[in-house]
């Protein structure tokens, strides 16, 4: 019985194969091809790729908000500042409209900097498509794998091809696996990043030195190897906000949405009340259309029209672990598609350590998630199943909890009507809400929450969405090659313990960071770490550098310790105890840059503390089971 089921699954992928191949010839793009036009998308490509751009200051983007009225409102308000929304200001300025956005905490705060870290088409979703033959999930997937490769060409200093690895213990799964990928790779067509290949056992264990060649009762037969994008999401969403703010978006993190304006005689919310986070100020900002992008919390955003209102999101905990970097190779990743309980399971390199995960669990919503001992014991559990090192709880060096907004229709009297979809509606007039969806798809979400703004709003805009062949700043004129200039042309001048300022060589790891994270701008970094005595590096065993937390608080609005060492760096995700010894000296360095007093300093370091404890790293963790010790 099981061998038929088996034979017809293989069927199936063959007989789709063929039909993908007739809709690739058939139907060779699912997107716009003629977006934009083409003299503004020069003139806005000549402002981000400018070496001498510099964002306008909070209190340029506050007086911008705050410049609008009521008979000369914005053309869009975004509320919320993570992928999707920051999206949706680049989109909505490069169109021509008068945009401001607004983020309660800081760009990528929420569930955009705790992603899984990939750029994906969806594996999984074709899979469903061929079984169920659905032809929905497959434009699906056609549509992801064209926004991926979208998405790396747009930032390729940020993102890049990641080889995958899924292991074979039987020979059907490695005919099945190989056929299935290969389909990937024929979906994919003129978007294909690499061929997918087979790989024997002895040639798998060369490339992955510690997967196991023993499964439970099985012996490994072979590898199949795929390839998906893979980012910094964090960097990547901050460069998307500093480049709507080049674009001439008004963007203000730590600025809240208290309460919405509404018109008296028709009740259409035409603006909102914000409240300034850091200065305590309040002020109203007028809008023709407010686009909630605000993710797991765009139910709170819509409840502040509505406060009966019916949530539409139910939320989903992804659970990731950061271990050592001898867990996996350098530049391979492992996927498991299918563990023993039916999940999926992956260890990535990323940034020089390996990041493991995934669970998927209901959560409640709240601003810092955590991830619980049981859900850190179920990723060392799985990945150690297929790994020959032991998996210990005391390698763990951060753990972090993301919550994912899946999208329920609002009307629905069940949760069958979950998607991973994006959804975009209009409850309230005035208020377009875009939830659901994924890291890979933003682009393509901001598009359509942008149409919706613009049907609602009956804006005219001047030009076609552009974003599609859009690069952030800092990748126009990058390649991988540019942190050599970095390593030839700049040194680090470092203040020692005796106060005195020594010479130190711009190293290959640091060059090479410093070109990823910041592309084309990080001889600007560079600089500051030669001429302002600030290329000492914050963390032992870390490229991080002081002169990023200068040029960051300068260029990137970076307001706080948090906002470093979570976003702007990756240091609280990749290691939480090194952040931890990090922060008194980021803190003095935002402090000379903000002009704090002592009071804000000490009020920074708590929130530091507090924050990091929310990463459950071996030190904090809860108990041990001697499982993993």
């Amino acid at each position: 019985m099981a061998t038929a089921i088996r034979l017809r699954r293989l069927g199936a992928i063959a007989a789709a194969t063929g039909g993908v191949y007739y809709t690739l010839l058939s139907n060779p793009s699912i997107s716009s091809s003629d977006r934009g036009d083409g003299s503004v998308l020069t003139a806005i490509k000549q402002k981000i790729a400018d070496p001498f751009a510099v964002v306008p200051s909070r209190d340029v983007q506050e007086s911008a908000l705050m410049g609008s009225s009521s008979a000369n409102p914005l053309d869009i308000l975004v509320v919320g500042g993570g992928a999707t929304g920051c999206g949706v200001a680049l989109d909505a300025t490069t169109r021509g409209l008068r945009v401001g956005l607004v983020e309660r905490e800081d760009f990528s705060s929420g569930t955009s900097s705790r992603s899984t870290k990939l750029i994906h088409g969806g594996v999984r979703y074709l899979e469903k498509a061929v079984f169920n033959l659905d032809y929905g999930q497959l434009k699906l997937v056609f549509h992801a794998l064209e926004e991926r490769k979208q998405v790396i060409d747009n930032a390729p200093h940020l993102c890049h091809a990641l080889p995958c690895m899924t292991p074979c213990f039987d020979w059907f799964e490695a005919i099945y696996y190989w056929m299935g990928l290969k389909m990937y790779d024929l979906v994919a067509g003129r978007r294909l990043l690499h061929l997918s290949r087979y790989y024997s056992a002895q040639e798998s264990v060369e490339l992955f030195p510690t997967l196991a060649r023993q499964g439970k009762d099985k012996t490994l037969k072979g590898t199949v190897v795929y390839y998906d994008g893979q980012m910094n999401d964090s960097r990547l969403n901050v460069a998307l906000a500093c480049t709507a703010a080049l674009a001439g978006a008004a963007v203000l993190n730590h600025a809240e949405v208290t309460s919405f304006l509404r018109d008296e005689a028709s009740g259409r919310i035409i603006g909102a009340h914000i409240r300034n986070n850091i200065t305590g100020k309040e002020f109203d900002t007028y809008a023709k259309v407010v686009v909630n992008a605000a993710g797991p919390f765009c139910d709170s955003v819509r409840k502040l029209a509505d406060k009966d209102v019916k949530l539409m999101i139910c939320p989903s905990s992804g659970v990731h672990v950061v271990l050592p970097d001898y867990y996996s190779p350098e530049g391979m990743g492992l996927i498991v598609p299918k563990t023993k309980d039916g999940r999926v399971v992956f260890m990535l390199p990323w940034l020089g350590r390996t990041v493991a995960g995934t669970t998927d669990s209901n959560t409640q919503i709240t601003m810092l998630p955590e991830p619980h001992e049981d859900e850190i014991e179920f990723i060392l559990d799985a990945i150690s199943d297929y790994l020959n090192v032991k998996v210990r709880r005391t390698d763990v060096l951060s753990a972090w909890s993301g919550i994912r907004p899946l999208a329920m229709d609002p009307e629905a009297k069940s949760t069958a009507s979950i998607s991973r979809d994006h959804v975009v509606c209009e409850d309230f007039p005035g208020l377009v809400t875009i939830t659901g969806g994924k890291w890979t798809t933003y682009r393509s979400m901001a598009e359509d929450a942008v149409d919706a703004a613009i049907n609602s709003g009956k804006l005219s805009p001047p030009n076609k969405c552009s974003t599609s062949n859009l690069q952030v700043i800092g990748a126009d004129g990058w390649d991988p090659a540019s942190f050599t200039v970095l390593a030839q042309q700049y040194v680090r001048m470092k203040r020692s313990y005796g106060g005195k300022v020594v010479p130190g060589v711009m190293d290959t790891a640091a060059a090479k960071h410093l070109s990823h994270a910041y592309g084309t701008y990080a001889e600007r970094v560079a600089a500051i770490a030669q001429n302002e005595n600030l290329g000492k590096r914050l963390a032992h065993g870390y490229p991080f550098l002081e002169a990023e937390v200068a040029y960051c608080a300068r260029n990137e609005y970076c307001e706080s310790a948090v906002d470093f060492i979570a976003r702007r760096s990756r240091l609280a995700f990749l290691d939480t105890d090194a952040a931890g010894r990090a922060v008194p000296r980021i803190i003095q360095i935002l402090a000379a840059e903000h002009k704090w007093d002592k009071s804000r300093e000490r009020q920074e370091l708590q929130k530091a503390k507090e924050f990091l404890e929310t990463f459950k790293s071996s030190r904090n963790a809860q108990f041990h089971d001697g499982k993993h010790n």
